[in-house]
């Protein structure tokens, strides 16, 4: 009689929405397998219709699906990809997801309004996730919206390394643009030697979205190459601000490092016509050729993502990666 095996081999399995395939390829190229084959299409009143090509019974499947706009549009077909595999009989379910929509609607300013960074949690849950993996949460709370792992990503080392290379670090000063991202801006400092720190106080009336006072500059800038860090660029208005009162504070150049180029509405002419000397981003969006301009320089995160998904599916620790951040 023949052997019966009783556990099978794990298979990896990664599979790509349509809102940012580019991506996802560059994430199996590190990998070194190919996409599963998905057919993916629209009904005409704009239902969304999913169906694997392959079997995935059994498979550790990684769906990878960034929340570029139209935003409500990809939550949506990634859930739809989630409940899918989960009805198919996958083993394990992982969804990858670059930039988490709704992550800046982490917390209730004022009675009446949502949780939604929440809400996208429960539902990912609700759909058959077992794990999530993103990277750089506008706050690192949203990890606790998830009822299971959570992989939180960051993108630091590769922008922190890529600046580094790019300017005298004695002459370098991190600047966090508000009082909320100083800790980041400490690990900035940490990795590219001890380099000082400064920060920028600004106001934001919750009244008025995407809108910020930027107030005066705290900290030693005058004769320093400064460089702005943040999670994301939306319209750019904050870093633009920021920049100018870096240069009347009598920095000799400004550099911007964020994670997201979200580069909605204004933002590229804004920064194209700042002070800025170069805006750094990785490309955990997609950022079509009308949005890109001289300054802007985009980082690829895929190795990071590949690292972080062969990591879990080998059961192996995911914060290794770092090197100590957390």
């Amino acid at each position: 009689m023949s052997e019966i095996r009783l556990t099978p081999e794990k298979r990896l399995r990664v599979f790509s929405g349509r809102g940012y395939p580019e991506l996802a390829q560059e994430v199996v190229d590190e990998l070194g397998i190919e996409l599963t084959p998905t057919a993916c299409y629209d009904f005409a009143n704009g239902e969304i219709f999913v169906r694997f090509e392959e079997s995935v019974r059994g498979c550790d499947a990684f769906v990878i699906q960034s929340h570029t706009s139209p935003l409500n549009k990809q939550i949506m077909e990634q859930l739809i990809m989630v409940d899918a595999l989960k009805r198919a009989s996958a083993k394990r379910i992982t969804v990858v997801i670059p930039f988490y929509g709704y992550a800046r609607q982490d917390k209730k300013h004022r009675g009446r309004e949502p949780i939604s960074a929440r809400l996208v949690a429960d539902l990912f849950k609700t759909a058959g996730a077992d794990r999530l993996m993103t990277v750089d949460l506008h706050t690192a709370q949203i990890q606790g919206f998830f009822d299971g792992p959570v992989d939180h990503l960051f993108a630091l080392p590769l922008l922190a390394n890529y600046v580094g290379s790019k300017v005298d670090r004695s002459r370098l000063t991190i600047v966090s643009p508000d009082s909320g991202r100083v800790r980041v801006a400490e690990r900035w400092s940490d990795l590219l030697g001890g380099c000082p720190i400064a920060f920028i106080h600004k106001t934001r009336d919750p009244l008025v979205p995407n809108e910020s006072t930027v107030g005066r500059v705290v900290g030693d800038v005058a004769g320093r190459t400064c460089v702005v860090i943040d999670d994301m660029i939306d319209t750019a208005g904050t870093i633009s601000k920021a920049v100018d009162a870096l240069i009347e504070g009598g920095a000799t150049e400004v550099m911007v490092a964020a994670t997201h180029g979200v580069l909605s509405g204004p933002a590229v002419e804004r920064l194209s016509k700042s002070r800025v000397s170069e805006v750094v981003i990785t490309n955990t969006l997609p950022i079509p050729a009308e949005r890109r301009f001289e300054k802007l320089t985009v980082l690829s995160i895929a190795p990071l993502i590949a690292r972080a998904i062969t990591e879990v599916f080998g059961d192996g620790s995911v914060t290794s990666l770092f090197d100590g951040q957390s």
